[in-house]
Protein backbone atom coordinates (compact mmCIF):
# COMPACT_ATOMS: atom_id res chain seq x y z
CA UNK A 1 0.00 0.00 0.00
CA UNK A 2 1.31 3.19 -0.92
CA UNK A 3 -0.74 6.41 0.89
CA UNK A 4 -1.83 9.39 -0.78
CA UNK A 5 0.55 12.28 -0.89
CA UNK A 6 -1.37 15.20 -0.39
CA UNK A 7 0.26 17.99 -1.52
CA UNK A 8 0.55 20.56 -4.36
CA UNK A 9 4.48 20.79 -3.11
CA UNK A 10 5.88 18.40 -4.58
CA UNK A 11 8.33 19.86 -7.42
CA UNK A 12 11.55 19.80 -4.53
CA UNK A 13 10.62 16.24 -3.38
CA UNK A 14 10.23 14.99 -7.34
CA UNK A 15 13.73 17.22 -7.50
CA UNK A 16 14.85 15.16 -4.58
CA UNK A 17 13.88 11.97 -5.79
CA UNK A 18 14.72 12.51 -9.15
CA UNK A 19 18.73 13.28 -8.02
CA UNK A 20 18.92 10.43 -5.86
CA UNK A 21 17.28 7.97 -8.10
CA UNK A 22 19.91 8.88 -10.95
CA UNK A 23 22.95 9.14 -8.38
CA UNK A 24 22.15 5.50 -7.39
CA UNK A 25 25.25 3.81 -8.26
CA UNK A 26 27.10 7.08 -6.26
CA UNK A 27 25.02 6.60 -3.33
CA UNK A 28 25.34 2.89 -2.63
CA UNK A 29 29.50 2.76 -2.91
CA UNK A 30 29.31 6.00 -0.48
CA UNK A 31 27.90 3.91 1.93
CA UNK A 32 29.70 1.29 0.88
CA UNK A 33 32.93 2.88 2.00
CA UNK A 34 31.15 4.46 5.17
CA UNK A 35 30.31 1.22 6.79
CA UNK A 36 33.93 -0.07 6.07
CA UNK A 37 35.19 2.94 8.85
CA UNK A 38 32.20 2.68 10.44
CA UNK A 39 30.08 -0.13 12.12
CA UNK A 40 26.17 0.16 12.02
CA UNK A 41 24.14 -0.09 15.14
CA UNK A 42 22.60 -3.90 15.44
CA UNK A 43 19.38 -2.69 14.57
CA UNK A 44 17.60 0.98 14.54
CA UNK A 45 13.86 2.17 13.65
CA UNK A 46 13.82 5.99 12.03
CA UNK A 47 10.54 7.54 12.26
CA UNK A 48 10.04 9.88 8.94
CA UNK A 49 8.03 12.80 7.81
CA UNK A 50 7.09 13.39 3.80
CA UNK A 51 6.46 17.27 3.42
CA UNK A 52 6.59 17.55 -0.11
CA UNK A 53 9.07 19.78 0.07
CA UNK A 54 11.37 17.57 2.00
CA UNK A 55 11.81 14.11 3.73
CA UNK A 56 13.31 13.89 6.92
CA UNK A 57 13.91 11.97 9.67
CA UNK A 58 12.56 12.93 13.05
CA UNK A 59 13.67 10.38 15.51
CA UNK A 60 16.05 7.21 15.46
CA UNK A 61 15.43 4.72 17.70
CA UNK A 62 18.49 2.66 18.64
CA UNK A 63 16.19 -0.78 20.57
CA UNK A 64 12.90 -0.43 17.95
CA UNK A 65 9.90 -2.66 19.01
CA UNK A 66 7.44 -3.33 16.39
CA UNK A 67 9.07 -5.75 14.07
CA UNK A 68 5.54 -7.58 14.41
CA UNK A 69 4.44 -4.74 12.32
CA UNK A 70 6.43 -6.02 9.46
CA UNK A 71 5.06 -7.22 6.45
CA UNK A 72 5.58 -11.34 6.79
CA UNK A 73 6.65 -10.91 2.96
CA UNK A 74 10.07 -9.29 4.45
CA UNK A 75 11.17 -11.54 7.20
CA UNK A 76 13.76 -13.33 5.10
CA UNK A 77 15.58 -9.85 4.76
CA UNK A 78 15.45 -9.68 8.12
CA UNK A 79 17.24 -13.23 8.92
CA UNK A 80 19.85 -12.59 6.42
CA UNK A 81 20.60 -8.78 7.98
CA UNK A 82 20.66 -10.80 11.31
CA UNK A 83 23.10 -13.23 10.38
CA UNK A 84 25.58 -10.38 9.06
CA UNK A 85 24.95 -8.82 12.36
CA UNK A 86 25.38 -11.49 14.30
CA UNK A 87 28.50 -12.42 12.54
CA UNK A 88 30.56 -9.69 13.39
CA UNK A 89 30.02 -9.91 16.87
CA UNK A 90 30.44 -13.96 17.13
CA UNK A 91 30.69 -15.76 14.43
CA UNK A 92 30.51 -19.12 16.44
CA UNK A 93 27.27 -18.20 18.41
CA UNK A 94 24.92 -20.66 19.61
CA UNK A 95 23.09 -19.10 22.30
CA UNK A 96 21.43 -14.93 22.27
CA UNK A 97 20.14 -13.95 25.35
CA UNK A 98 17.53 -11.16 24.47
CA UNK A 99 16.43 -8.67 27.31
CA UNK A 100 12.57 -7.37 26.56
CA UNK A 101 11.36 -3.92 28.73
CA UNK A 102 10.14 -4.36 31.78
CA UNK A 103 7.16 -1.52 31.87
CA UNK A 104 5.88 -3.30 28.93
CA UNK A 105 2.24 -4.65 29.69
CA UNK A 106 0.67 -4.47 26.18
CA UNK A 107 0.46 -7.62 24.56
CA UNK A 108 1.80 -6.36 21.03
CA UNK A 109 4.84 -5.51 22.58
CA UNK A 110 5.45 -9.26 23.54
CA UNK A 111 4.38 -9.90 19.74
CA UNK A 112 7.74 -7.77 18.58
CA UNK A 113 9.24 -9.82 20.96
CA UNK A 114 8.45 -12.81 19.76
CA UNK A 115 9.19 -11.93 16.23
CA UNK A 116 13.10 -11.19 17.04
CA UNK A 117 13.31 -14.66 18.60
CA UNK A 118 11.87 -15.92 15.59
CA UNK A 119 14.59 -14.05 13.38
CA UNK A 120 17.06 -15.01 15.41
CA UNK A 121 16.01 -18.87 15.61
CA UNK A 122 16.27 -18.51 11.28
CA UNK A 123 19.75 -17.30 12.01
CA UNK A 124 20.84 -20.84 13.87
CA UNK A 125 20.61 -19.47 17.60
CA UNK A 126 19.40 -20.58 20.63
CA UNK A 127 16.91 -17.78 22.20
CA UNK A 128 15.87 -16.95 25.32
CA UNK A 129 14.42 -14.16 27.35
CA UNK A 130 15.97 -12.64 30.19
CA UNK A 131 14.48 -9.86 32.66
CA UNK A 132 15.81 -7.34 34.31
CA UNK A 133 12.56 -6.66 36.56
CA UNK A 134 12.48 -7.55 40.15
CA UNK A 135 9.53 -9.18 40.24
CA UNK A 136 10.60 -11.97 38.01
CA UNK A 137 11.89 -14.42 40.13
CA UNK A 138 11.67 -17.56 38.28
CA UNK A 139 10.29 -18.13 34.68
CA UNK A 140 7.38 -16.31 34.38
CA UNK A 141 5.03 -17.16 30.75
CA UNK A 142 3.69 -14.38 29.35
CA UNK A 143 0.56 -15.09 26.86
CA UNK A 144 0.48 -14.00 23.26
CA UNK A 145 -2.95 -12.88 21.87
CA UNK A 146 -1.93 -15.80 18.83
CA UNK A 147 -2.12 -17.81 21.78
CA UNK A 148 1.56 -18.72 21.71
CA UNK A 149 3.69 -18.24 25.05
CA UNK A 150 6.61 -16.91 25.90
CA UNK A 151 8.63 -17.75 29.02
CA UNK A 152 10.81 -14.57 30.57
CA UNK A 153 13.21 -16.04 33.00
CA UNK A 154 15.54 -13.78 35.79
CA UNK A 155 19.02 -12.73 34.74
CA UNK A 156 22.00 -14.11 37.08
CA UNK A 157 25.79 -13.22 37.25
CA UNK A 158 28.81 -15.90 36.29
CA UNK A 159 30.07 -17.19 39.91
CA UNK A 160 33.45 -15.23 38.24
CA UNK A 161 30.64 -11.96 38.03
CA UNK A 162 32.22 -11.39 34.48
CA UNK A 163 29.24 -13.36 32.09
CA UNK A 164 25.92 -12.84 32.56
CA UNK A 165 22.79 -15.42 31.25
CA UNK A 166 20.22 -17.32 33.00
CA UNK A 167 20.44 -20.63 35.68
CA UNK A 168 21.51 -22.97 32.72
CA UNK A 169 22.39 -20.99 29.73
CA UNK A 170 25.05 -18.99 28.53
CA UNK A 171 25.04 -16.86 26.04
CA UNK A 172 27.82 -15.39 23.46
CA UNK A 173 25.53 -12.12 22.91
CA UNK A 174 23.01 -9.80 25.11
CA UNK A 175 20.65 -8.51 22.89
CA UNK A 176 18.73 -5.64 24.54
CA UNK A 177 15.17 -4.44 23.76
CA UNK A 178 15.39 -2.27 26.44
CA UNK A 179 15.83 1.33 25.90
CA UNK A 180 17.85 2.00 29.61
CA UNK A 181 15.43 4.53 30.58
CA UNK A 182 15.32 4.40 34.14
CA UNK A 183 19.11 3.98 34.23
CA UNK A 184 21.93 1.08 33.87
CA UNK A 185 21.37 -1.91 35.88
CA UNK A 186 24.39 -3.16 37.88
CA UNK A 187 23.69 -6.23 36.54
CA UNK A 188 24.56 -5.46 32.96
CA UNK A 189 27.75 -3.30 34.15
CA UNK A 190 31.64 -4.43 33.23
CA UNK A 191 30.49 -6.96 30.96
CA UNK A 192 33.62 -7.72 29.14
CA UNK A 193 33.71 -11.22 27.93
CA UNK A 194 30.28 -11.23 25.64
CA UNK A 195 29.08 -9.02 23.22
CA UNK A 196 26.61 -6.83 24.58
CA UNK A 197 23.96 -5.04 21.48
CA UNK A 198 23.36 -2.75 21.56
CA UNK A 199 26.11 -1.06 23.77
CA UNK A 200 24.90 0.83 27.39
CA UNK A 201 25.66 3.76 25.93
CA UNK A 202 22.83 3.45 23.39
CA UNK A 203 20.53 3.95 25.90
CA UNK A 204 18.87 6.55 27.48
CA UNK A 205 20.24 6.57 30.69
CA UNK A 206 23.58 8.08 28.61
CA UNK A 207 22.44 8.61 25.08
CA UNK A 208 21.46 12.30 23.52
CA UNK A 209 19.37 13.33 20.59
CA UNK A 210 21.42 16.45 19.87
CA UNK A 211 24.58 14.16 19.94
CA UNK A 212 22.48 12.55 17.12
CA UNK A 213 21.57 15.62 15.29
CA UNK A 214 24.64 16.86 15.62
CA UNK A 215 26.29 14.01 13.59
CA UNK A 216 23.07 14.17 11.35
CA UNK A 217 24.06 17.50 10.26
CA UNK A 218 27.76 16.09 9.02
CA UNK A 219 26.11 13.44 6.94
CA UNK A 220 23.81 15.21 5.20
CA UNK A 221 26.42 17.69 4.40
CA UNK A 222 28.65 15.49 3.35
CA UNK A 223 25.68 13.32 0.99
CA UNK A 224 24.03 16.61 -0.39
CA UNK A 225 27.40 17.55 -1.81
CA UNK A 226 27.63 14.17 -3.02
CA UNK A 227 24.51 14.27 -5.15
CA UNK A 228 23.76 18.13 -5.16
CA UNK A 229 21.12 18.75 -3.25
CA UNK A 230 20.30 21.14 -0.60
CA UNK A 231 21.11 19.50 3.08
CA UNK A 232 18.36 21.17 4.45
CA UNK A 233 15.91 19.22 2.03
CA UNK A 234 16.88 16.07 4.21
CA UNK A 235 17.21 17.78 7.79
CA UNK A 236 15.38 19.35 10.14
CA UNK A 237 17.22 22.29 11.70
CA UNK A 238 17.70 22.18 15.51
CA UNK A 239 18.78 23.66 18.90
CA UNK A 240 19.13 22.73 22.39
CA UNK A 241 18.36 24.17 25.71
CA UNK A 242 19.20 22.59 29.29
CA UNK A 243 18.15 23.34 32.37
CA UNK A 244 14.36 24.22 31.47
CA UNK A 245 12.12 23.47 34.42
CA UNK A 246 8.69 23.97 33.33
CA UNK A 247 7.44 23.46 36.87
CA UNK A 248 8.99 27.30 37.69
CA UNK A 249 9.49 28.70 34.05
CA UNK A 250 13.61 28.63 34.40
CA UNK A 251 14.88 28.16 31.13
CA UNK A 252 12.20 29.32 29.17
CA UNK A 253 13.72 32.13 28.07
CA UNK A 254 16.19 30.04 26.13
CA UNK A 255 13.78 27.96 24.62
CA UNK A 256 11.96 31.38 23.55
CA UNK A 257 15.20 32.53 21.80
CA UNK A 258 15.90 29.38 20.08
CA UNK A 259 12.47 28.99 18.68
CA UNK A 260 12.45 32.40 17.50
CA UNK A 261 15.74 32.04 15.80
CA UNK A 262 14.63 28.33 14.34
CA UNK A 263 11.43 29.90 12.88
CA UNK A 264 13.31 32.62 11.33
CA UNK A 265 15.83 30.34 9.48
CA UNK A 266 12.45 28.08 8.93
CA UNK A 267 10.80 31.41 7.10
CA UNK A 268 13.84 31.88 5.20
CA UNK A 269 14.15 28.56 3.78
CA UNK A 270 10.55 28.71 2.47
CA UNK A 271 10.97 32.73 1.31
CA UNK A 272 14.13 30.64 -0.88
CA UNK A 273 12.25 27.73 -2.58
CA UNK A 274 8.98 30.28 -2.73
CA UNK A 275 6.82 28.46 0.14
CA UNK A 276 4.43 31.31 0.70
CA UNK A 277 1.03 29.09 2.21
CA UNK A 278 3.66 26.98 4.72
CA UNK A 279 3.41 28.13 8.18
CA UNK A 280 6.55 27.20 10.18
CA UNK A 281 6.81 25.47 13.21
CA UNK A 282 8.95 23.74 15.79
CA UNK A 283 8.58 20.47 17.79
CA UNK A 284 10.10 20.99 21.23
CA UNK A 285 10.91 17.26 22.71
CA UNK A 286 13.28 15.96 25.38
CA UNK A 287 16.76 15.30 24.95
CA UNK A 288 16.55 11.90 26.36
CA UNK A 289 13.55 9.61 25.95
CA UNK A 290 11.28 7.82 23.73
CA UNK A 291 7.96 6.70 23.47
CA UNK A 292 6.42 9.79 21.70
CA UNK A 293 5.74 11.62 25.28
CA UNK A 294 6.64 15.17 26.40
CA UNK A 295 6.30 17.04 22.92
CA UNK A 296 5.38 20.29 22.16
CA UNK A 297 4.39 21.75 18.63
CA UNK A 298 4.68 25.31 18.85
CA UNK A 299 4.51 27.87 16.36
CA UNK A 300 5.22 31.24 18.27
CA UNK A 301 7.37 31.64 20.99
CA UNK A 302 4.79 33.40 22.99
CA UNK A 303 3.29 30.16 23.59
CA UNK A 304 5.65 29.04 25.69
CA UNK A 305 4.52 31.18 28.49
CA UNK A 306 1.11 31.09 28.01
CA UNK A 307 1.21 26.39 28.38
CA UNK A 308 -1.27 25.10 30.90
CA UNK A 309 -1.03 23.55 34.03
CA UNK A 310 -1.78 19.88 31.95
CA UNK A 311 0.81 20.80 29.11
CA UNK A 312 3.52 21.67 31.67
CA UNK A 313 2.88 18.45 33.50
CA UNK A 314 3.23 16.56 30.46
CA UNK A 315 6.71 17.84 29.86
CA UNK A 316 8.36 16.94 33.72
CA UNK A 317 8.43 13.39 33.31
CA UNK A 318 8.98 10.97 30.63
CA UNK A 319 8.91 6.99 30.43
CA UNK A 320 9.61 5.20 33.89
CA UNK A 321 9.04 8.27 36.04
CA UNK A 322 12.09 10.30 34.97
CA UNK A 323 12.17 13.86 35.08
CA UNK A 324 13.69 15.81 32.23
CA UNK A 325 15.11 19.05 32.12
CA UNK A 326 16.84 19.09 28.66
CA UNK A 327 14.99 20.14 25.81
CA UNK A 328 15.69 20.07 22.15
CA UNK A 329 14.38 22.14 19.51
CA UNK A 330 13.23 20.68 16.11
CA UNK A 331 12.10 22.06 12.64
CA UNK A 332 8.84 21.05 11.86
CA UNK A 333 8.52 18.72 9.25
CA UNK A 334 4.14 18.57 8.32
CA UNK A 335 3.11 15.14 7.04
CA UNK A 336 1.67 15.57 3.60
CA UNK A 337 0.95 11.59 3.51
CA UNK A 338 -2.64 9.99 4.24
CA UNK A 339 -4.17 6.30 4.48
CA UNK A 340 -7.94 6.48 4.88
CA UNK A 341 -8.12 10.07 5.42
CA UNK A 342 -5.77 9.47 8.42
CA UNK A 343 -2.37 11.00 8.38
CA UNK A 344 0.45 8.79 7.51
CA UNK A 345 4.23 8.80 8.18
CA UNK A 346 6.73 6.01 7.66
CA UNK A 347 8.97 4.39 9.77
CA UNK A 348 11.74 2.22 8.47
CA UNK A 349 13.13 -0.59 10.24
CA UNK A 350 17.01 -1.62 9.62
CA UNK A 351 19.23 -4.47 11.01
CA UNK A 352 22.56 -3.80 10.41
CA UNK A 353 23.08 -1.65 7.82
CA UNK A 354 19.93 -3.38 5.79
CA UNK A 355 16.65 -1.91 5.54
CA UNK A 356 14.62 -4.77 6.06
CA UNK A 357 11.01 -3.26 5.88
CA UNK A 358 8.71 -0.70 7.58
CA UNK A 359 5.05 0.35 8.29
CA UNK A 360 3.48 3.45 8.06
CA UNK A 361 1.90 5.00 11.62
CA UNK A 362 -1.22 6.60 11.19
CA UNK A 363 -3.36 8.65 13.72
CA UNK A 364 -7.15 9.34 12.59
CA UNK A 365 -7.08 12.06 15.36
CA UNK A 366 -4.03 14.27 14.46
CA UNK A 367 -3.14 16.75 12.24
CA UNK A 368 -0.32 17.00 9.68
CA UNK A 369 1.88 19.04 12.14
CA UNK A 370 1.58 16.72 15.53
CA UNK A 371 2.98 13.81 16.80
CA UNK A 372 1.33 10.37 15.52
CA UNK A 373 3.27 8.01 18.13
CA UNK A 374 0.55 8.70 20.66
CA UNK A 375 -2.33 6.85 22.10
CA UNK A 376 -4.58 5.95 19.05
CA UNK A 377 -2.32 5.32 16.83
CA UNK A 378 -2.64 2.29 14.21
CA UNK A 379 -0.30 0.86 11.64
CA UNK A 380 -0.11 -0.69 8.33
CA UNK A 381 2.81 -2.88 7.30
CA UNK A 382 5.07 -2.65 4.30
CA UNK A 383 6.58 -4.87 2.54
CA UNK A 384 8.29 -2.09 0.72
CA UNK A 385 7.11 -3.26 -2.39
CA UNK A 386 9.63 -6.29 -1.77
CA UNK A 387 11.94 -3.98 -4.31
CA UNK A 388 13.33 -1.19 -2.08
CA UNK A 389 16.63 -1.91 -3.60
CA UNK A 390 16.08 -2.24 -7.28
CA UNK A 391 13.75 1.31 -8.41
CA UNK A 392 12.29 1.96 -11.39
CA UNK A 393 14.55 4.61 -13.41
CA UNK A 394 11.92 4.45 -16.05
CA UNK A 395 8.93 5.68 -13.72
CA UNK A 396 8.22 9.40 -13.83
CA UNK A 397 9.41 11.31 -10.35
CA UNK A 398 6.97 10.54 -7.76
CA UNK A 399 4.52 7.57 -9.31
CA UNK A 400 6.40 4.87 -8.13
CA UNK A 401 6.11 2.88 -4.94
CA UNK A 402 9.66 1.23 -5.63
CA UNK A 403 11.41 4.66 -6.22
CA UNK A 404 9.19 6.22 -3.28
CA UNK A 405 10.40 3.24 -0.90
CA UNK A 406 14.19 3.29 -2.03
CA UNK A 407 14.18 6.81 -1.29
CA UNK A 408 12.83 6.16 1.90
CA UNK A 409 15.74 3.52 2.55
CA UNK A 410 18.12 5.93 1.62
CA UNK A 411 17.30 8.76 4.12
CA UNK A 412 16.91 5.81 7.05
CA UNK A 413 20.32 4.58 6.52
CA UNK A 414 21.90 8.62 6.58
CA UNK A 415 20.19 8.53 10.00
CA UNK A 416 21.47 4.79 10.72
CA UNK A 417 25.10 6.18 9.85
CA UNK A 418 24.62 9.40 11.65
CA UNK A 419 23.83 6.77 14.38
CA UNK A 420 27.20 4.98 14.39
CA UNK A 421 29.21 8.56 14.57
CA UNK A 422 27.04 9.31 17.30
CA UNK A 423 27.79 6.07 19.12
CA UNK A 424 31.63 5.91 18.39
CA UNK A 425 32.13 9.69 19.48
CA UNK A 426 29.92 9.02 22.59
CA UNK A 427 31.47 5.97 24.11
CA UNK A 428 32.86 6.05 27.55
CA UNK A 429 35.44 3.19 27.31
CA UNK A 430 35.92 2.68 23.16
CA UNK A 431 38.42 0.04 23.99
CA UNK A 432 36.07 -1.66 25.75
CA UNK A 433 33.57 -2.36 22.74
Amino acid sequence: MVPHLVTALSGPLLDLEEKILAATPAIERWFRLEWQEHTPPFYCSVDMRNAGYKLAPVDTNLFPGGFNMLATEMLPLSVQAAMAAIDKYCPDARNLLLIPEVTQRHPTYWQNVARLMQIFRQTGLHVRLGSLSPEVTAPTPIALPDGNMLVVEPLVRSPNGRRVGLKDFDPCTILLNNDLSAGIPEILQNIHEQSLLPPLHAGWALRRKSNHLNAYDEVCKKFGKLIGVDPWMLNPLHAKCDAVNFRTGEGYDCLAANIDTLLAKIKKKYKEYGMKEQKPFVIVKPDAGTYGTSILTIKDSSEIKDLTQAQRDKMIVIKDGKEVTDFIIQEGVPTFESIREAVAEPVVYMIDRYVVGGFYRIHAEKGIDQNLNAPGSQYVPLAFAQQHAVPDLKAKPGTAAPNRFYVYGVVARLALLAASLEMERTDPNPEVY
